[in-house]
């Protein structure tokens, strides 16, 4: 009697998993690696622009007068410029220095923007996302940038990342971790909190479909959790609000477009970004992460501009450069969705190339600053007598230019000049400003040379944009023997007649 053989059972596949997976080290590692690369190139250059002067001001002065500053300005700041103080008395302030922890933050999100794709997509896109967010000249922009802009991108896409995990396997260490990306993301700049928004309607999202309640208990735990140590800066920097960003104007639907463009810091890659960020949500495959990808995209920035309708506006571009991330992923993904395989690669390619020319400008001395302090500094110190004075344009109308945190910046330590028109130090006042003389004839002293330094074209004289009380004492008693114009600038040697 034959023996009857035995056929195995046909091997049943797993089945799909979906959801994040763990972190892949080589996928994640080599954007890192590009990013930090394109970053750091040339990341000297740029002369510092006021913003970032502003930072290096701050980041220079004692722990105690950092504080005492922030507690009447700039408060929303102040975790970015105690993390930029340690970094300095570390490893200097240079330009390239005071950038870099900008850069790593870029680095260290193109990490994170590789891992989601990979876990909601695949490693074709994931590739792409690597590759076009470390060429994104916004990318470039912010991560040679000595302000909280970048960092607040990787603390934004981290919460991202963790939230996704959280919604995998959901479980309180999870929704801890959770939070703790999200309280750093409030105490960096507090227009990113926004991104709970999204957030929030991807867990109701999930729940809708899956009934889950304590993935929507886990998260409001979580969120909460986050916000809790940012509700006192919230609070002082709404009493800031007025001085901060006073000078943002409340937008219009038109207004839209512009930020769109300034997004990407280019607006022919800002057209390419939004042509193919739309794709993916036209295929069904990857339509419910795209769903999701669009939201954390564009609901911050429909947040943003809802709330600049009101009394104080944030209608600004970096307020929501945390946003890139996702539309890079969904731009990815429609490229890399594209048929034939190599049209989505050209494609790629091309959407990179169309950055170049703005790239090659943001490596250009004068791609944020357009006034040569640099170059003002070396006439003044060719010039200097120990002794002499200095006079640099700030008015209540002209200081937020910080003509003398340019000058200052790039003097050599060893000239010390006494700014002739100042009654109380800036570090004195708890501020970021000096306070000036009501009187500035009685504050010129015997002060035998002063240096000028005010704003302008070569046309302009010597006085430029002066307030008229100061202009008045300085040609009552100097006159002005030379008169040096830089870009932007002009510097003018300025000696006692009486």
């Amino acid at each position: 009697m034959p023996t009857a053989t035995q056929t195995p059972p046909a091997a049943v596949p797993a089945p799909a998993r979906v959801g994040p997976r763990r972190l892949p080290g080589p996928d994640w590692l080599w954007a890192a690696l590009l990013t930090l690369a394109v970053t750091t190139f040339r990341a000297g250059t740029p002369q510092l622009w006021r913003d970032e002067l502003a930072s290096w001001n701050a980041a220079s002065r004692d722990t105690g007068e950092l504080i005492g500053m922030l507690g009447h300005v700039d408060a929303v700041s102040g975790l970015y410029y105690l993390l930029l103080h340690g970094w300095v008395s570390v490893f200097g302030d240079s330009e390239a220095m005071l950038r870099l922890p900008s850069a790593l933050a870029m680095a260290a999100t193109a990490a994170l923007v590789v891992a989601i794709a990979r876990n909601l997509f695949d490693r074709r896109t994931a590739v792409f996302a690597g590759l076009l967010f470390a060429l994104l000249p916004v990318v470039t922009r912010y991560g040679t940038e000595a302000r909280s802009y970048a960092l607040v991108v990787l603390a934004a896409t981290a919460a991202t990342w963790l939230l996704l995990r959280a919604l995998e396997r959901p479980g309180p260490a999870r929704w801890a971790a959770y939070a703790v990306p999200v309280a750093l993301s409030g105490l960096l700049h507090m227009v990113s909190l926004l991104v709970l928004l999204p957030h929030a309607l991807i867990v109701l999202l999930r729940w809708w479909g899956q009934r889950r309640g304590r993935t929507v208990v886990g998260f409001a735990l979580g969120a909460a959790a986050g916000l809790l140590p940012v509700i006192p800066l919230l609070l002082l920097g709404r009493s800031q609000a007025g001085r901060q960003i006073g000078w943002i104007k409340t937008p219009h639907l038109r207004d839209l477009a512009g930020l769109w463009d300034n997004l990407f810091a280019s607006p022919l890659v800002g057209l390419g970004v939004a042509a193919t960020a739309l794709l993916p949500l036209a295929w069904s495959r990857g339509r419910r992460p795209a769903v999701e990808l669009l939201l954390i995209g564009a609901v911050p920035v429909a947040a943003v501009y809802l709330v600049s309708q009101g009394s104080t506006s944030y209608f600004i571009d970096r307020y929501v450069l945390f946003t890139v991330p996702a539309w890079a992923l969904l731009a990815a993904a429609g490229l890399a969705a594209l048929k034939p395989r190599p049209v989505g690669v050209a494609a790629l390619a091309a959407l990179i190339l169309l950055g170049v020319p703005d790239q090659r400008h943001l490596r250009t001395e004068q791609a944020k600053e357009t006034a040569d302090g640099r170059a003002a500094a070396a006439v003044i110190t060719k010039g200097y007598r120990p002794g002499d004075g200095f006079v640099p344009l700030r008015g209540a109308s002209e200081r937020f230019y910080m003509t003398d945190f340019q000058i200052e910046y790039h003097l050599p330590d060893r000239i010390r000049m006494r700014d002739v028109f100042v009654r109380r130090s800036a570090e004195d006042s708890d501020d970021l400003f000096p306070v000036e003389c009501a009187l500035p004839e009685r504050c010129l002293g015997d002060t035998g040379r002063i240096w000028l330094v005010t704003r302008g074209s070569g046309k302009d004289d010597a006085y430029g944009r002066l307030p008229a009380d100061q202009a008045r004492a300085l040609k009552d008693h100097y006159r002005v023997t030379t008169s040096t114009h830089v870009r932007g600038l002009r510097v003018s040697l300025l000696e006692r007649t009486r």
